[in-house]
């Protein structure tokens, strides 16, 4: 059996009401009536004590008789069972693990850091129970797990131009795989996952300044690549004008004088000082 049930207990209030008359009426047969028979009502009032329990918001009590699981008890409140019952507790409540950060290879081998925040919460309280050890070490285990094969599925960063997934870049995705690979490993330990997300990630130390150089690298050679791209556009389209409206006549050498100096000065890092020609054209 794998599945949970409910077990519907005893009022506590009822039964600690029959506890006290009971004790009172031992007491009273003790030393009002000096028989020692009513030394039995004691006794029954002390065994029935440990059946005892109760329950708060959000929480259960798993119920065993002698290795038989009798139900789980999920109704907050004052209870008591056969005292022979043994109780163990378990909270329904979400629960936030914030893993700490493991030092991984991604897909082409980079070492990174990544570590990841699961909230999660028992909702079967058989399996988190019985089918494994200790279920709260269960997820910490498995999340650890599942962390690493997320990792070696994805490059940190891509480099290159095309759409290839990345950890960095896929955020929604990434986080739903992750989730749903944490789901089917809780599932055997009654774990529901009511979200998972990466928390940290970054490339480990010992190549982290390299990669931050290379990033540096990348963004400056995109900037370059679209500052040239826009420059080669406006100087076309100034040729074009001054083609159109007939404003000067450029020979094939005076163009390409002119595109060279529009490249210079759209593409320069710094502002330029322009010269003055106080002669003629050609001079």
């Amino acid at each position: 059996m794998s599945n949970e049930k409910e077990y519907t207990p005893l009022s506590g209030y009822i039964m600690l009401l029959t506890v006290l008359i009971l004790l009172g009426l031992g007491v009273w047969g003790l030393i009002a009536m000096r028989n020692p028979v009513f030394i039995w009502p004691l006794a029954i009032a002390l065994l029935l004590m440990p059946g005892f329990f109760f329950i708060n918001p959000n929480a259960s009590m798993v119920l065993v008789l002698f290795g038989d699981y009798k139900g789980t008890v999920k109704r907050n409140g004052f209870y008591w069972v056969n005292p022979l019952f043994s109780k163990k507790h378990i909270s329904l409540r979400a629960r936030n693990f914030d893993s700490e950060k493991i030092k991984v290879n991604d897909k082409v081998g980079n070492p990174i850091q990544i570590g990841v925040i699961l909230v999660w919460q028992v909702r079967n309280t058989f399996k988190a129970a019985f089918e494994v050890d200790n279920y709260e070490n269960f997820v910490k285990v498995q999340s650890d797990s599942a962390v690493r094969k997320l990792a070696g599925q994805y490059a940190y960063d891509n480099f290159e131009e095309d759409s290839e997934m990345t950890l960095r870049s896929g955020h929604d995705e990434i986080n739903h795989s992750l989730e749903e690979n944490l789901r089917s490993r809780l599932d055997m330990a009654g774990i529901h996952v009511i979200e998972a997300r990466i928390g940290y990630l970054a490339y480990a130390p010992e190549i982290a300044s390299a990669m931050l150089r290379r990033q540096q690298a990348t963004a400056v050679v995109s900037a370059r690549y679209k500052i040239v791209e826009g420059a080669v556009s406006m100087v076309e389209m100034a040729l074009e004008h001054l083609s159109k409206k007939n404003i000067i006549e450029l020979d094939e050498e005076r163009k390409a004088a002119m595109v060279s100096n529009l490249m210079v000065v759209l593409c320069a890092d710094k502002d330029v000082s322009p010269v003055v020609n106080t002669g003629t054209l050609h001079n």
